[in-house]
């Protein structure tokens, strides 16, 4: 077995059967197993699974036990050379697992391996690759006293489309051989979600590993699916702030105190921003439609529907239809398109105010988010 995915999910049924498809399409040159542990959803999810999805390995956990816990369980039982841990909001192109075991195949010290994310809106998010955030680095990021500082939270000594050694990845994909996610004994179930990839990364560190960035595939994490960001979300990562920090960084008592302070007043900040602040998702008028079904036709009958699926990898007409029709969404079809391309589209198009839609291949819905803080859109067709 060359790859075991393993998909930690919880009431996410939507995203996580496209991630599940998107793998599959990536997968024809590999021999890969797909691991979905479970953490007690109401939503479906497994019954979707077991009839929709039987080769699917699954675990279906009678609790929510976080994040760390259930992906140590998936990885127990793998049987892949090399495990991908994968977050269920995310969409992977066509080629990507062919690249990264490629790449890693001519590391002889790899750790941990990631890819350029970006999000439903096609912009890139820097968590992709990251520094350690040692005490120094992480108070002048919560508080942005001053760039050069926090520059090193987000590795910045590359840019989003160069490969390189960085120190930390996010938890949404992780990649790397089973033998060295055992070896430091997986994620610590400390964290119950949030901050456990930067502990793994840190651990895999001190084994004497790399971990690299690796931009030559870009995958979708459309982000605020896996865990509505809400005071309940902060919560988790207020606390894995001082699990961290306590675990590695413990020096005096005047500095752990000033360190506990800002983490409390950085606590204290979002709190407020979280329950006094707005978002609105736009309003869809105007869909350019690229695809044959007759479904979506009909979903949108009511709306101003361009269906031009010539117009596909044309970015700068895509750009002026958008402007001379207004258009106010653009909906992909995975039946008549690859992902890979789809992904291509998301960020060449990006800047053009317009919100992204997919309808995956032998689905029955449409899916998109637009919005980090809150669930994405689904359309039932």
């Amino acid at each position: 077995m060359d790859i075991s995915v393993v998909i930690v999910s919880y009431n996410v049924q939507y995203f996580l059967e496209q991630c599940i498809l998107s793998v599959k399409s990536a997968s024809t040159n590999l021999n890969v197993e797909i691991i979905v542990v479970d953490n007690n959803s109401t939503d479906g999810s497994c019954n979707l699974l077991l009839k929709k999805y039987p080769e699917v390995v699954l675990i279906q956990n009678k609790k929510n036990v976080g994040f760390s816990k259930a992906n140590n369980q998936g990885v127990a039982i793998a049987k892949g050379n090399y495990v991908l841990i994968l977050n269920p909001d995310t969409v992977l192109a066509e080629d990507t697992l062919d690249k990264i075991f490629k790449f890693a195949k001519t590391k002889t010290n790899l750790g941990a391996l990631g890819v350029k994310l970006i999000d439903g809106s096609g912009n890139f998010l820097p968590e992709s690759k990251r520094g350690i955030p040692t005490p120094k680095v992480a108070f002048n990021k919560l508080f942005a006293i001053s760039s050069k500082h926090t520059g090193k939270y987000y590795a910045t000594h590359l840019t989003e489309n160069e490969s390189g050694v960085v120190a930390v990845l996010v938890g949404s994909f992780m990649f790397m051989k089973r033998s060295i996610y055992n070896e430091v004994n997986g994620f610590d179930t400390a964290y119950f979600m949030y901050g456990e990839d930067i502990d793994l990364s840190y651990k895999i560190l001190n084994k004497g590993y790399q971990n690299y960035y690796f931009a030559e595939t870009t995958i979708i994490h459309y982000k605020g699916e896996s865990t509505k960001k809400d005071t309940k979300y902060l919560r988790y990562f207020h606390n894995a702030m001082k699990i961290f920090y306590n675990k590695h960084f413990k020096l005096n008592k005047v500095y752990d105190f000033l360190m506990s302070f800002g983490i409390e007043f950085w606590f204290l900040l979002k709190w407020f921003k979280f329950n006094f602040s707005t978002s609105k998702i736009k309003s869809i008028a105007t869909v350019l439609y690229f695809g044959r079904n007759k479904k979506i036709k009909d979903l949108f009958k009511n709306n101003s529907l361009f269906v031009s699926e010539k117009l596909l990898n044309h970015f700068d007409a895509i750009k002026e239809k958008i402007k001379e029709d207004k258009i106010d969404a653009l909906i992909f079809d995975n039946e008549i398109t690859s992902n890979k391309i789809i992904i291509k589209h998301f960020e060449k198009l990006k800047n053009e105010k317009v919100s992204f839609k997919i309808h995956p291949k032998n689905t029955q819905f449409l899916i998109g988010s637009v919005n980090s803080k809150n669930r994405g859109e689904i359309d039932l067709l």
